[in-house]
């Protein structure tokens, strides 16, 4: 897990030291900057992981949400069951 030790390296610098780069990205995000600009970040792959994970499980959430806030009638839930065959 991250420690959140932030490291910032100008573009021309972090070529010259890029096994650094991606050593230092075990322990936080490195952002990689370009005429005083944030051009890039660099994060470890199981960081990565998490923040793919957090997204899909928020965009599951507003995918649930949009659905009951749709109008229409409701199913009960023990029709949904013998529909699905669940009975």
């Amino acid at each position: 897990m991250y420690n959140w030790v932030m490291s910032h390296y100008a573009a021309s610098r972090a070529r010259e030291v890029f096994s650094e780069v991606v050593d230092k990205s075990a322990n936080g995000p490195v952002f990689i900057e370009r005429r005083g600009e944030v051009a890039a970040v660099v994060i470890s792959p199981s960081r990565y992981e998490q923040l793919l994970e957090a997204l899909e499980d928020r965009e599951d959430e507003q995918a649930f949400d949009e659905a009951l806030a749709e109008e229409g009638d409701n199913i009960p839930w023990e029709q949904v069951k013998a529909d699905l065959g669940w009975q």
